[in-house]
């Protein structure tokens, strides 16, 4: 009975402080312009820029860019997890919720929870520009689907990653600083907006230890195919094995704090 009692007050106390996380980004809608305005923009400038140029066409660099743009998005949605984390641990705000009759682990949790749905906006956008640009996958919507979640299941894992950062940097500019530039390296080494062929030796080496190369690739071939590759296996495996590491640390991290 107690321990039926201490599962249903941590996940009570975490749903609670999603709902704090949400209630903070709906008065602060700059947190969600970099899942809102930033897909749109980058996938405008690329497709319009570089679309002639790499592909021969806008329409004809869709099926690159949109994977790209959506991982990219996630990438960018799941750095906030460690600046805001840092901003409620320098405000003292997590030392107030320690104090509370709460489960330790909610506040930590709810701040993940409720950044899944910053990457459902993320992903829903992505996406959604990319169809009104012209892309049309040739398979259903059910795959399509299928590619959102696990692009939103992705960056929930990294959101792990940037939350031990943010628990273990000095400040949240340095969190954003870090994270900025682990976004651009992660998606411009990679093969997110140009063919693998088309990178030189020394780029397609750095490319091919990308771990992001390996999850825009897994995305592209079920949009060609329309069944879940052997790619996507390795992907979501990868994205367990990265959860069971992080997890912890950032449990072990937010307990030291």
């Amino acid at each position: 009975m107690d321990i039926r009692i201490h599962r249903g007050n941590v996940i009570q106390n975490t749903a609670t402080m999603a709902y704090r996380n949400l209630l903070k980004t709906i008065h602060n809608p700059d947190q969600l312009m970099d899942v809102v305005i930033q897909p749109v923009l980058f996938m405008l400038m690329f497709g319009y820029l570089f679309g002639g140029a790499i592909a021969g066409g806008v329409k004809a660099y869709l099926p690159t860019i949109v994977p790209g743009i959506l991982i990219q998005t996630m990438l960018s949605a799941a750095s906030g997890s460690g600046a805001q984390i840092r901003e409620d641990l320098d405000s003292g705000v997590f030392d107030r919720f320690k104090s509370l009759p709460m489960a330790r682990i909610a506040p930590l949790a709810g701040q993940l929870f409720a950044d899944s749905l910053r990457l459902l906006i993320a992903a829903i956008t992505s996406l959604t520009t990319g169809y009104l640009m012209g892309w049309r996958p040739g398979v259903g919507l059910g795959w399509v689907v299928a590619i959102g979640l696990l692009a939103i299941f992705m960056g929930w894992v990294l959101s792990w990653v940037f939350a031990l950062l943010g628990l273990l940097a000095k400040s949240a500019a340095a969190v954003q600083s870090v994270s900025l530039m682990t976004m651009l390296v992660l998606s411009f080494m990679s093969n997110a907006f140009v063919p693998m062929h088309a990178l030189t030796k020394p780029l397609r080496f750095i490319a091919h230890l990308n771990p992001v190369t390996y999850v825009i690739t897994a995305i592209r071939q079920i949009l060609a195919t329309g069944s879940w590759t052997h790619e996507a296996w390795v992907v979501l495996i990868f994205g367990v094995v990265i959860v069971a590491i992080f997890a912890p640390l950032t449990v072990w991290a937010y307990d030291r704090n």
